[in-house]
């Protein structure tokens, strides 16, 4: 018998070094992104001991006879990966560890308290001696874990229990709702600092680059997303929810999301941490079909299987796959064969009068949005030689085209990639000492796991810069960041004050039934860790 793993895999490969039998597949050293969407046991090899069920941080992990309903599929996929990758032995070294040092011989600030900052975080305090400051512009931590993940997907979330231990560490302090750039600059951070790592990951969302972009009723999934997960930047945006169609162009993770929230029942939004003002906007939508637009076709569709595969389980929701390219090829990896797989079986089932809709249109570029004062449609080309451009209408557009980062003030930034130029995390061009993780250093790919070896990579080059003694130098008390932060009133939460938060939004949550009814104003939350 074997253990699986399962949709919510998060890539984050904890359960990697605690197998007996080296059974879990692939496998990367520092920095090495594997290219797969999610990690698999072999059933041949594993030993059912459930080490690996014990370390998963996210509940991805089951016994096989204990798959859940819904998730029985990736049983076969596990089986199915070993079949074109054999297992082989893994002969990669482990990370090198880097000995103890002296008290403050090392201090470093991280610019970001989401899971790449978290994760450069519990990376640095592994030695001992190590002094970190980890900062962020919000009263919460955790970042994309808070605001990103879908509201139906808790067990996700569970991933911040990994940085429990870092957060509680006496080396470790909190600045929270402290904004750098405008409390703190850069000179400010290296003044009282080692190395600076920025993990300020990527939130502009790129433009589309055609007609009609500017009008109303046209918004980025991101902001959309922030909106019903109560991220303070947006949760005074209107979004019109009056018409029965929305258009969703792009077709990654987020795109399912959104697609998947406006269409959810109340009775499965109502169990989650939605935000309140969306949970009550959605309760009136009119929304009863998306329109989900790929410029290519399924075989390079950017949404994970698992995600996909999730579709089919909504109550009162048919899947439709718009396409008759659906047969795989000799090449074709393993998750893509099983995507369009389960592309053929959607497309196969047949549809019920009266069911919502989610519908995939592959090979449809758009071209232009249309509408006088607001949103009326979408005009698309297919792709196809001789095809007639297309309008499909709809009263919202929401782009998932991917982000970008934003510049960060006296630190290089290369404009074309939305990233800072760097060489495995050490900033290129820039003040020694400077460093970045997260997208902010790779772009916007990867899922919340792959933030483990990128912090990995980026923590060995600060090492290689202090033993080379190229950081090292006499600073200040770290009570004189304290005192400049006071100064210029800043205000700075620290992490009991967050648990404060969490504990407070947990029994509003308690008392509507839901894991947590959050705080989505800043007032709020500093109002509410003041309490303590």
């Amino acid at each position: 018998m074997a253990y699986v793993i399962t949709q919510n895999c998060c890539k984050d490969a904890s359960c990697v070094p605690v197998c007996p039998v080296d059974c879990i597949r692939p496998v990367g050293g520092a920095g090495s992104f594997t290219g797969t969407e999610m990690l698999y046991i072999d059933p041949n090899s594993c030993i059912d001991c459930g080490a690996c069920q014990e370390e998963c941080p996210v509940g991805a992990v089951y016994y096989e006879d204990d798959v859940p309903a819904g998730l029985e599929f990736f049983r076969d996929i596990n089986a199915r990966y070993f079949e074109q990758h054999p297992l082989e032995p893994d002969h990669s070294a482990p990370p090198a560890e880097h000995g103890r040092v002296s008290p403050g011989a090392l201090r470093v600030a991280v610019v970001g308290a989401g899971p790449a900052g978290c994760y450069a975080v519990d990376q640095l305090l592994g030695v001992d001696g190590v002094e970190v400051s980890l900062i962020d512009r919000l009263p919460t931590p955790f970042g994309l874990v808070r605001a990103g993940v879908a509201p139906d997907h808790q067990h996700t979330k569970s991933i911040t229990k990994l940085f429990e231990r870092a957060f509680t560490n006496e080396r470790l302090r909190c600045y929270f709702n402290v904004e750098v750039g405008r409390y703190l600059t850069h000179v400010d951070l290296l003044a009282h600092h080692h190395a600076v790592i920025y993990a300020v990951g990527a939130s502009r969302s790129r433009s589309l680059g055609i007609p009609g972009e500017e009008l109303p009723g046209h918004h980025a999934a991101s902001e959309f997303v922030g909106w019903y997960n109560g991220h303070p930047d947006h949760v005074d945006w209107a979004y019109d929810l009056s018409g029965e169609r929305a258009v969703i162009i792009g077709n990654g993770n987020v795109a399912l999301d959104v697609a998947r929230v406006l269409l959810a029942s109340m009775e499965t939004l109502a169990d989650t941490d939605i935000a309140e003002h969306a949970l009550n906007a959605l309760e009136n939508s009119n929304i009863r079909e998306v329109v989900v637009l790929a410029r290519r076709g399924p075989r390079h569709a950017a949404f994970s299987i698992g995600e996909f595969l999730a579709l089919g389980a909504l109550p009162d929701v048919d899947i439709i796959v718009a396409s008759d390219d659906l047969e795989p090829e000799p090449d074709d990896d393993v998750e893509t064969i099983v995507k369009l797989e389960v592309a053929r079986d959607y497309a196969q089932r047949p549809a019920t009068p009266g069911n919502k809709r989610i519908v995939f249109r592959f090979h449809a570029t758009p071209t232009e949005i249309v509408g006088d004062s607001h949103v009326e449609g979408v005009r698309v080309s297919p792709g196809m030689p001789d095809a007639a451009a297309e309008l499909i209408e709809a009263s919202m557009v929401l782009r998932s085209t991917g982000y970008r980062g934003s510049a960060i003030a006296d630190v290089p930034f290369d404009d074309a990639s939305g990233t800072v130029p760097n060489d495995r995390g050490r900033v290129i061009g820039g003040v020694p000492g400077t460093y970045v993780t997260g997208w902010i250093k790779r772009g916007p790919r990867g899922v919340i796991g792959t933030n483990r070896t990128c912090a990995e990579q980026t923590v060995a080059r600060v090492w290689e810069d202090f033993d080379a003694n190229v950081i090292q130098r006499r600073l200040p008390e770290r009570a004189d960041l304290d005192a400049l932060l006071a100064d210029r009133a800043a205000g700075p939460l620290g992490w009991q004050d967050w648990r404060t938060i969490d504990t407070a939004e947990r029994d509003r949550g308690r008392q509507a039934s839901r894991p947590r009814v959050k705080f989505v104003a800043v007032d709020e939350m500093v109002a509410a860790a003041r309490k303590s």
